[in-house]
């Protein structure tokens, strides 16, 4: 009886082994959902790394940016304290030189002799195109009778 009740048990599993279904080969549709989620992780991926590689672009532009300013500060600093010099800004319009270029070196100079300086020598500079008043009226905002003005606007005076 324990034999028979051995055999018995033997062949149920066995029988329940069978009846399990063998895992299902993925159809078509199984293929693509596949094919989708590999590229939405590759995708994922993909962003991931790029939002840390511009997380990175804007910490290293930051420091650049600040270690800008700071060596601009220095050589500010460096300049207020050289004896009987200074940055100074104005409105200076450079002369045409003989060859028709301007001439901002006496610009400069005229600059600085106006704050109270012996000399100096041209930082900045701005040029603009200035017209007849009949130009900007026409709704032209260039023309005939038009011309380029370069004035020094800052200049290192000693």
């Amino acid at each position: 009886m324990v034999l028979a009740a051995l055999i018995l048990g033997v062949s149920v599993a066995a029988a329940q082994d069978a009846a399990k279904p063998a895992p299902a080969q993925p159809g078509f549709f199984g293929t693509i959902k596949g094919w989708w989620d590999q590229t939405a992780d590759t995708w994922n991926a993909g962003v991931n790394s790029a939002q840390k590689r511009f997380e990175n672009l804007g910490h290293d532009a930051g420091a650049v940016a600040r270690s800008t300013v700071d060596t601009a500060k220095d050589a500010a600093d460096a300049v207020a304290r050289l004896p009987n010099t200074g940055m100074v800004r104005g409105h200076e319009k450079c002369k045409a030189a003989p060859n028709g270029a301007p001439d901002c070196v006496a610009a400069a100079v005229a600059l600085c002799k106006g704050k109270g300086f012996d000399g100096g020598s041209s930082l900045d500079m701005t040029t603009a195109e200035v017209c007849p008043a009949q130009v900007y009226l026409s709704g032209r905002s260039s023309g005939e009778g038009c011309h380029t003005e370069t004035f020094v606007s800052r200049a290192l005076c000693k």
